[in-house]
Parts: structure tokens; C-alpha cells; sequence
């Protein structure tokens, strides 16, 4: 009976996480400690903080991944499942709708007095959420010396992958030069994946568009913007989408909730109609879910383990110095003017002090709000 509660109550959560999540992995990993962690107490904030780094060191949208990790510790494979599928579902679902209006009338609706203001609330959302992250994670002064390293070489670009790895390997060099008799010498090795060959993925059929968005799936790590670079390649260069046409999905997963891989949804609609569609997001978050159901029952371990809780410290290190590396990023990008300024330092105040009140309810204030500021 617990068990059909607990699963319940998952697929209530995730799916409406999926529906009023805004603003790309950042903010629905804000939006998901706030519920699991914050709220409901399934996960202690180390723990949710270890998931997180897990969840950095394998290819795949991070807060997808971090739902389904959720979802398996909740409630084991049927829970992964559910979270997983609950938190995709919705964003594809309005995705696709925006995919068959395109298709039909050319064009998406207009939205940008809204989209205005929504991303200088999101900052203030994802903010909120790093602080207590970074007081958790910054356990000693070397953490704090790996962490602006990682934050300076994010800021300057360099890729997620490497600064992650980067840093667990600094970490372990270091406190091998402090203690060089290790207790523990056990070794993980990390993940190999398979990279699928490009040839012969140049005509519109669903069997190519599910191998290329699965290989896509497989191995790419980062933002959603790294996503649109590979898709760069491997669609527009061969002409199976227009430039155009990616640029307006790029649009769409920007303004949508849920993970901006659901942008996948609209552009195989686009190529293949709604048969495309669905091939195309199978493809795409189908690695997701093995990676997850392979490494979730480690993480424990590895936290047990001396040797790699020295590295998976430093990954959290990591993943917080880069998420505030994107608030800056996005904060350079969004807040240029007076009123985005405004919403902004209202939306702070709000998220920390007001704690109690659901970060959707911060997002749905800035929309409105940078909507009337328009209208001055």
C-alpha cells in the first residue's frame, strides 16, 4: 500500500514539476530540493547534492536524469519509470502542440512580452537554491580553491565535461599529496559509451531519426545549447532541417516547461510528421533512463568509498560553481535594463525571504510583471 502511495505521489510530483518547470536544468533542480529535499524530506541535502554530481558525469539532459534518480530511490524501478516519464511527458505533450501549429500556420504564436520577464525571476529561483547547496559542499578551504577554478574556466567556456572530471581529479591529487596511504584504493572506472557512427543517416525515415537523436542521447554533455550544435550537424549540414526551423525550436524550448530536450519533439514533427515525433524523443531520453538505472545503485557506494567521496566532493564543487557560472551567463544575457533590473532584485527578495513560497508562483509573477513593463 506504501509502496502505490509512494508511486502516487511521485507521478503527482513529476508531473507537475513537468508542467510549471520553466527556465532549463538549473531552475528544475531548484524546483525539485525545494520539493524532495525542502518539503517532503525524501533525500537529505548531501545525498540530493551526491545525485547531482552523479548526474554531471553522464551524457543526457541533467534535470530529466535527476528526476529519474529521484523516482528510483523513492520507489525503484517502477518510481524511475514514473518520475521519468511524469516529468518528460508534459513538456512534450505542449511541445508537440507548438510543433503541429508551426507546421500549419508557419509561425509561433507571440510570446515575448511574457518570456521577458520570466528569466530574471529564474535567476533569482536557481540563486536561492545554490546557497544552501554551496554552504553544504564547501566543506573545506580546497574545495573553495577547486570551486573558483571551475567557476573561472566556466565563464571562460570551457567545456562542462571537462571541469567536472577536472576537478575530482585535482581533488583526489591533492589528498593523496596530503595522506599518500589511501585507505581505500578500490577503483571506479568511469563509463564507456558507444558513439554511433554518422554514416548513412541522410534521409528522412524514422529508424535514421531515432538512431541520430540516440546517439545524440548518448553521448552529449552540457546545456541545452549544446544540444542545438550537435543538431546543427547532424540535421541542418544534411539538410534534413532548415536553419530556420531550428532556430524556432530553439525558441520553443526556451518558452515551454520541462527539459529543453523536448525540442527533439518539434523538430521530428517537423521532418517526419507525428510518427517523428514520437521516435525522435525515444531516442533522445532513452539513454537517460539506462544511465541512471545503471549508476544510481553506485552512488551510495561511492560515497562509502574514501577515495571516491574526495572525488565526488569536488564534482558538487563543480556542478555549483557551474550552475552560478550559468546565472551569471544568463544574468549578463537577461538583466539590461531598468525594469529587468527590477524584477530581478524583487524576485531575490522574494526567493530569500519568502521561502516558503513556491518558486512557480515567482515565475508566473516575473512573466506577468515583464508583461506591464512592456506596456510602459
Amino acid at each position: 500500500m506504501e509502496a502505490k502511495t509512494n508511486l502516487k505521489e511521485l507521478a503527482k510530483l513529476f508531473l507537475k514539476l513537468g508542467i510549471i518547470g520553466f527556465g532549463g536544468p538549473a531552475a528544475h533542480i531548484a524546483m525539485m530540493r525545494e520539493e524532495v529535499v525542502v518539503k517532503r524530506k525524501w533525500l537529505t541535502e548531501q545525498h540530493f547534492l551526491d545525485l547531482i554530481g552523479a548526474t554531471n558525469l553522464i551524457p543526457g539532459p541533467n534535470s530529466t536524469e535527476m528526476a529519474i534518480h529521484i523516482g528510483h530511490e523513492k520507489g525503484g524501478w517502477k518510481g524511475l519509470l514514473i518520475a521519468g516519464l511524469c516529468f518528460i511527458l508534459p513538456a512534450v505533450f505542449i511541445t508537440g502542440i507548438f510543433a503541429w501549429l508551426y507546421k500549419q500556420y508557419g509561425q509561433i504564436p507571440e510570446v515575448q512580452p511574457f518570456v521577458y520577464g520570466i528569466k530574471p525571476a529564474i535567476i533569482a529561483i536557481i540563486l536561492a537554491a545554490v546557497f544552501p547547496l554551496a554552504k553544504k559542499s564547501l566543506k573545506s578551504f580546497e574545495l573553495l580553491i577547486i570551486g573558483l577554478i571551475v567557476l573561472s574556466c566556466s565563464l571562460l567556456n570551457y567545456n562542462e565535461i571537462y571541469l567536472m572530471f577536472g576537478a575530482g581529479f585535482l581533488a583526489l591529487f591533492l589528498s593523496y599529496i596530503r595522506n599518500r596511504k589511501l585507505e581505500n584504493r578500490n577503483s571506479v572506472f568511469p563509463l564507456t559509451f558507444l558513439q554511433i557512427s554518422n554514416a548513412a543517416f541522410f534521409s528522412a525515415t524514422n529508424s535514421n531519426l531515432f538512431f541520430i537523436f540516440l546517439k545524440i542521447g548518448a553521448i552529449l554533455y552540457g546545456s541545452g545549447y549544446v544540444l542545438f550544435a550537435f543538431l546543427d550537424t547532424e540535421l541542418v549540414a544534411t539538410g534534413l532541417l532548415s536553419r530556420q526551423q531550428l532556430i524556432d525550436a530553439i525558441a520553443v524550448g526556451q518558452f515551454t516547461p520541462g527539459p529543453v530536450f523536448s525540442s527533439v519533439t518539434f523538430i521530428g514533427y517537423q521532418i517526419n510528421g507525428f510518427s517523428g515525433a514520437i521516435v525522435s524523443t525515444i531516442g533522445i531520453f532513452l539513454p537517460s533512463f539506462v544511465f541512471v538505472a545503471l549508476l544510481n545503485p553506485l552512488v551510495k557506494k561511492m560515497r562509502n568509498s574514501k577515495m571516491f567521496s574526495v572525488f565526488l566532493d569536488a564534482v558538487n564543487v563543480a556542478s555549483v560553481a557551474i550552475i552560478v557560472a550559468v546565472c551569471i551567463a544568463m544574468g549578463k544575457e537577461t538583466i539590461t535594463d531598468w525594469k529587468t533590473i527590477f524584477i530581478a532584485a524583487l524576485s531575490i527578495v522574494i526567493a530569500f525571504g519568502y521561502k516558503k513560497i513556491n518558486s512557480a508562483f515567482v515565475v508566473l509573477g516575473g512573466s506577468l510583471l515583464g508583461y506591464l513593463l512592456t506596456l510602459i
